[in-house]
């Protein structure tokens, strides 16, 4: 009886490692078209093209809206023309559309600019993906690679065969080594060795899809919660600013008639006081220019009595035979006479510059005086305004509720 169980169990034994020696093909699929949109470069080529494409189209439309202008003009003036002129713009228009036609060939044919343009872009990316499929292939041991996009019908295949996103990966850690220091580059490696550890063990990779999932869902509910504080935060922020208004709307319209007569009255006493200010500097200014005018009519005076007094020395002089003792003294008193004129006016162009000075002081006193006035009025207007509006928010929100 031992010796059977003992022979069962070797025979399993043996059988079950002849089948763990012998496995099927390894086989695994790429989509080329998904690998091209999502490399950098590439996707910066197309830009460029479909640009490009853009601007022949308009360049086409252009030319078909003037030879469409040309083809209406001869719709119009063809009852005008003779049949030699008719048959030469219609030849014309023959020529223009087929000159349109052979540039949208060139453009946009099957062997056009844009075909042979985005052949080229098409090729450098199309190489790298190759060579990276070839690199994957011996390095996992993959027996068989397939194009999903190519001409070969695939019916079904399985996502975890797909190792487009693998090529990818590997396309893209190649543009970043070059711009990166050897410490980033160290850690971008164990990144990758931990992706590829997740892309060749399943297990693992359904466990990290499940762990993103998870924390998508936690993400998620995050965000809801905080949108959900949010919204109630702004909702209290709303009632608390409405109920302040109410309040204040309160206030103002039980204190208004209050408020209106002290400012009546504060407004009416101030006026007051700027009135009286401004008579007490008129009547200081007109008894400045009195004082003035009699300082003038003195200098005036003073003025006349020497111009007389110089005369009279001067006949004097003319009179009496002494003729040197009468110059030289008439040549004093002259003397004297012009040096105290000179003092005067002096005095005279002094007394004019300061009620010049006066005259500007009270203009500038009374430009002041009108602008504060106008910036009161536009105050006044703005309380009288914003009062307004408080009665009619008021009223509205009485009548709302």
């Amino acid at each position: 009886m031992r010796k059977q169980i003992l022979f069962l169990f070797l025979t399993l034994n043996a059988f079950f490692s002849l089948a763990g020696q012998v496995k099927g093909p390894r086989i695994g699929y790429i989509d080329m078209e998904y690998i091209l949109q999502n490399v950098s470069n590439y996707k910066e080529a197309q830009n460029q093209l479909e640009e490009k494409a853009i601007k022949w189209k308009q360049e086409i439309e252009t030319k078909k809206n003037s030879i469409q202008k040309l083809v209406d003009e001869l719709k119009t003036e063809k009852a005008l023309l003779t049949k030699e002129l008719i048959e030469e713009r219609e030849a014309e228009i023959h020529y223009l559309e087929k000159e349109v036609l052979e540039f949208q060939q060139k453009r946009f044919g099957a062997n056009g600019d844009l075909m042979q343009q985005k052949l080229i872009l098409t090729k450098p990316v199309q190489d790298q993906v190759f060579t990276t499929v070839q690199d994957i292939a011996e390095a996992k041991q993959f027996d068989f690679i397939f194009d999903k996009s190519s001409d070969l019908t695939i019916l079904f295949a399985a996502k975890k065969f797909d190792i487009s996103d693998q090529v990818l990966r590997v396309i893209n850690r190649t543009e970043k080594r070059e711009q990166l220091t050897k410490k980033q580059q160290k850690n971008l490696e164990d990144k990758e060795n931990k992706e590829d550890a997740l892309d060749e063990n399943d297990t693992l990779k359904e466990r990290q899809k499940i762990l993103d999932a998870r924390k998508e869902e936690r993400e998620k509910i995050l965000a809801d919660r905080k949108q959900l504080q949010e919204a109630k935060k702004k909702e209290f922020d709303d009632r608390r600013k409405k109920l302040a208004e109410e309040k204040i709307a309160k206030k103002n319209s039980s204190t208004s008639s209050n408020t209106g007569t002290e400012k009546a009255a504060n407004d009416n006493a101030s006026k007051e006081k700027m009135q009286a200010a401004e008579l007490a500097r008129k009547k200081q200014g007109e008894e400045k220019q009195i004082l003035l005018d009699e300082r003038k009519k003195v200098i005036e005076d003073n003025k006349k009595a020497l111009e007389e007094k110089r005369k009279k020395a001067i006949e004097d002089r003319e009179n009496k035979k002494n003729g040197t003792v009468s110059e030289k003294v008439t040549t004093d008193v002259s003397k004297v006479d012009s040096t105290k004129i000179k003092i005067e006016e002096a005095k005279l162009k002094q007394a004019n510059a300061k009620q010049k000075a006066i005259e500007d002081r009270k203009k500038l006193l009374e430009e002041n005086k009108k602008a504060a006035e106008e910036k009161r009025n536009k105050i006044m207007e703005e309380r009288a305004a914003a009062k307004k509006a408080a009665e009619e928010k008021l009223k509205s929100n009485t009548n709302k509720n």
